[in-house]
């Protein structure tokens, strides 16, 4: 073989080594700003598709690839279901439907799926990752931006977990800090920037060479049945084997038992429907919960002291001073209940601190 055949089968079998072709973009409050930001820096010869989940009201119309297409050099496409993956194309979720890739034979391909909530959202960021990280394994390059609670983490644990890379926006950068940095400290990042510098170090990262996968795991078998649960798979919503372990808490959306899948990642929990809830997201929820709960107490003792006091006066009206006095003092009963609830209320539900203007009125 002369010099020039050996310069050709180097330069094939390095085309052989896998990089990280996948890129996955995960946004929620502020992240669009950022996300714009992020993908104007992509470079035009980007090897990577990329995906992007930003969570949205379920109803709403969606003109996001339309803002991305105006900013970025990559082309932006609207994710339709079955779409095939395109190398240098930038696909977008749309409301109220998971956005998930899948292995097809050596093509991939993308799934919309009206499953279950996460964090009570659909579409929502942790689906993606889980997939990707699921289909693609240690090609994946993962990224968070700006956005409330902490979204994304259990996702981002799942593709740092199969060998992928970690990005986040750095929080200072960030809008609504909370995603990216609940990302850096239960997961660990390996890069943190901000939004400006994302786009070039995502075109560097794409062209890195990917380690080897990692050894299937006994998680792997679980990994697949949650991307299942997600695209609303009989299999894995009717299988009779369980995972995790029960918890004490109820679900919700559903008021379901939410089983505990921590193991060594984040809290993260899931009900037998697939709605599945990070701690933070089920902190929202139980105070929601809590707040109905409150609201519907006070509108039964209002209720009840209107009743005692129509009562009271109709004994007093037919001469029954004792019946009269018993009804006076249910509605004083009631009255003084009701006072509590609306004290309760008044109280900051994730803080537990009273406004300054219920500290006061106590006073």
């Amino acid at each position: 073989m002369d010099s020039i055949d050996r310069v050709g089968a180097r330069r094939a079998a390095e085309d052989l080594v896998p990089i990280h072709d996948l890129i996955v973009v995960g946004a929620s409050a502020g992240g669009v700003e950022a996300l714009a930001t992020l993908v104007a820096g992509l470079p035009s010869d980007l090897p990577a598709a990329v995906c992007v989940v930003v969570h949205m009201r379920p109803f709403a119309e969606s003109h996001l690839a339309d803002v991305i297409d105006r900013v970025a050099a990559l082309p932006a496409v609207t994710a339709e279901h079955g779409m095939r993956l395109r190398p240098g194309a930038i696909h977008v979720a749309v409301p109220d439907h998971h956005l998930l890739v899948e292995r097809d034979g050596d093509a991939a391909v993308l799934r919309l799926t009206r499953g279950p909530r996460e964090n009570r959202n659909r579409p929502a960021v942790d689906p993606l990752f889980r997939s990707a990280a699921l289909a693609f394994g240690p090609r994946v390059i993962g990224v968070v931006l700006s956005g409330a609670l902490d979204d994304g983490t259990a996702g981002m644990w799942t593709v740092k977990d199969r060998g992928g890379i970690v990005v986040a926006q750095d929080p200072s950068d960030a809008l609504v800090p909370s995603m990216p940095r609940s990302v850096i400290e239960e997961v660990g990042a390996d890069h943190v920037a901000p939004a400006g510098e994302l786009g070039p170090l995502l075109g560097r990262l794409a062209r890195e060479a990917a380690p080897p996968a990692p050894p299937p795991q006994e998680q792997q078998d679980e990994l697949a049945r949650e991307v299942g649960m997600a695209l609303v798979d009989e299999t894995a919503h009717l299988r009779e084997a369980r995972y995790g372990v029960p918890s004490r808490f109820a679900c919700p959306d559903c008021g379901g038992v939410l089983w505990d899948l921590s193991g060594d990642g984040p809290l993260r929990f899931r009900c037998e429907t697939g709605h599945a809830y990070s701690a933070a997201s089920l902190d929202e929820g139980q105070i929601e919960g809590i707040e109905h709960a409150l609201w519907a107490a006070l509108r039964a003792m209002e209720d009840k002291a209107a009743l005692a006091r129509r009562r009271a006066d109709r004994a007093t009206m037919l001469g029954h001073p004792y019946a009269a006095e018993r009804f006076v003092a249910q509605e004083e009963a009631a009255q003084q209940h009701g006072a509590a609830l609306r004290a309760l209320l008044r109280l900051d539900g994730s803080a537990r601190i009273p406004p300054a203007a219920a500290t006061e009125s106590a006073d």
